[in-house]
């Protein structure tokens, strides 16, 4: 089994668990080797309400790294205050929960979002 199969195999073991709604939406995290993507999704309605990128013009240009990472979880800490949510599930999207992801969580968390 290859290891995009098995992250794929993670991924659905955890969306079964994990459900968004408008008050506490999912943050689904991608991750490439050249960008990290976070977006906040209710799955009732199945919108996405707010989301932030290595490649969003505030962040763009610089090059990835753990640093760059936590930016991009406190911009859509700061986007998500801006719609007055609080709380959220953390989707990991079947990623271990180290380094860039950890990263992105800690950026969310400074910015006063609980999960």
């Amino acid at each position: 089994m290859k290891v995009k199969d098995k992250r794929q195999h993670r991924k659905i073991r955890i969306r079964k668990k994990v459900s968004g709604t408008s008050t506490t939406p999912r943050i689904a995290v991608f991750k490439s080797n050249s960008n990290i993507y976070a977006q906040a999704i209710d799955d009732l309605n199945q919108v996405t309400i707010a989301s932030a990128s290595t490649l969003s013009k505030e962040i763009k240009g610089k090059s990835l790294s753990v640093d760059i990472a936590k930016e991009v979880g406190e911009l859509i800490g700061d986007k998500l205050n801006k719609l007055d949510i609080k709380s959220c599930v953390f989707d990991r999207g079947g990623y271990i929960y180290h380094g860039r992801v950890k990263s992105l969580a800690e950026g969310i968390r400074e910015k006063g979002i609980q999960f």
